[in-house]
Parts: structure tokens; C-alpha cells; sequence
């Protein structure tokens, strides 16, 4: 009997612990695991709680969007838009998983975050940049505001996409065409922080700070996705 009181003393003391370590992480902004994205696909194509945009009139979401048996999303790249969060994030820790099919030719892609005003190609957000050979650039689209190193930071002017603001990555770390990377998108504040394969290759400062929906691109090339998860810092 003494044993059987030891052992339930115990678990209450893990429990107990375990909790409150729970509690600190999220006092402290860290995350204990997110909220999984895009785990199932419905029979006319839609994803729950995601919506997509086409620069093509009359497309279906399932022509470019769909979800293989072991979980993975792959993107047919055209016609060009995104698959957006219907709800909207501000503070957030974003991981997802990323790679260019094997035997396909590398391409374009990006992430767009806090994305506000009306669906367009492309609409005002920050967009953590997936393009082969660029993974890890920042850039602000239709406007929205970022700063970075001078050296590493310029404005351009588009005719169709408007004000421009990219800010260079600090290192290349994305693997081969065909491997799997890793990418970790922490917006917190006027903060925005990108590590790829476990290396830190991008921070911007003075980010706009508003609500937004979070978007995956759709920019020609195939591209699949897998392991999305929010985590909302709020």
C-alpha cells in the first residue's frame, strides 16, 4: 500500500511540474507545439479554414491544392495565387515544411504574412521568400513596412506590385532540389525573425503590427508543402 501511495504521489508531482513548466513557456511567448494546418482535404477540394485566390477566374482550389495519403501538399504553381487563412494572426510562431518535387525544376514560392486589403497578385504583406536560391529573403509587398541592415536593405518601385522592400538573408541554408527544409517564421511585435534548417538567415525591425491572414504562394513552379503549424503568440 505504501508503494501504491508512492507511486500516485509521484505522478501528482510530475503533473504538477509538468504544468507548470507548461505555463512559463507561454508566459515567456515560447510555444509547446501549434495548432496543425491543412491535415485533410474535402471532397470538392476546400481545406478547412483556408481559402484560395487565382489570378484565373473559375479555378478550384483542388486544381491546385491537393493532399496526398502521407500528408503532403502539393502546389501545381499555376495559375499564380495562394492559399490563405480565413482567420487573421498578428504575433505567431509559423513552422511548416517545404521542397521542390524531385525531378522538377526549382522555382519560386514564399510565405506571405499579416496579409490585409483585397485579394490581389500580390497583395500587401511580408513575405518570407521560398525562391530556390533566395530562401530566407524578406520582402515587403504593396507597401507594407520593414526595415533591416542598410547594407542588406533597398526600396524598389513596381508598376504592378507597387512599393518593394527586400531585405538579403544572412546565409544560404536551404537544402537540395528533392530534401525536405525546415522553416521557422516567428512574428512577434515590429520583429520578424526566418530560420531555415535550424540556422537564423533573417530579421527585420519595424515591421508593421496588424492583424493578417497567412498565405502560401502559388508562383509557377510545383511545389509541396507538409507539417504546417500555428502557433498564436497572443
Amino acid at each position: 500500500m505504501q508503494r501504491q501511495q508512492l507511486v500516485r504521489f509521484s505522478l501528482v508531482i510530475l503533473a504538477a511540474l509538468l504544468g507548470w513548466l507548461t505555463a512559463v513557456s507561454f508566459a515567456r511567448g515560447e510555444t509547446t507545439g501549434g495548432i496543425n494546418q491543412l491535415l485533410e482535404q474535402e471532397a470538392g477540394g476546400e481545406f478547412a479554414g483556408w481559402q484560395s485566390f487565382h489570378g484565373v477566374q473559375h479555378v478550384k482550389t483542388g486544381a491546385v491544392w491537393s493532399l496526398t495519403d502521407d500528408g503532403v501538399l502539393h502546389c501545381t504553381g499555376k495559375p499564380l495565387g495562394y492559399l490563405a487563412t480565413r482567420s487573421e494572426f498578428t504575433n505567431f510562431v509559423l513552422t511548416l515544411e517545404w521542397r521542390w518535387p524531385q525531378g522538377e525544376k526549382p522555382g519560386k514560392g514564399g510565405v506571405l504574412l499579416r496579409m490585409t486589403g483585397p485579394d490581389r497578385i500580390w497583395p500587401k504583406s511580408l513575405e518570407a521568400q521560398i525562391n530556390a536560391g533566395g530562401a530566407g529573403d524578406f520582402w515587403g509587398l504593396a507597401g507594407y513596412h520593414l526595415e533591416g541592415p542598410s547594407d542588406r536593405t533597398k526600396t524598389v518601385e513596381h508598376p504592378d506590385f507597387g512599393t518593394l522592400v527586400h531585405v538579403a538573408r544572412l546565409a544560404d541554408a536551404e537544402c537540395p532540389a528533392g530534401q525536405w527544409n525546415r522553416y521557422e517564421i516567428r512574428a512577434e511585435g515590429e520583429s520578424v525573425t526566418l530560420t531555415i534548417n535550424g540556422r537564423l538567415v533573417n530579421r527585420a525591425t519595424d515591421c508593421e503590427v496588424l492583424p493578417g491572414k497567412i498565405l502560401l504562394t502559388a508562383e509557377g513552379n510545383p511545389i509541396d508543402f507538409r507539417n504546417v503549424s500555428i502557433q498564436p503568440l497572443d
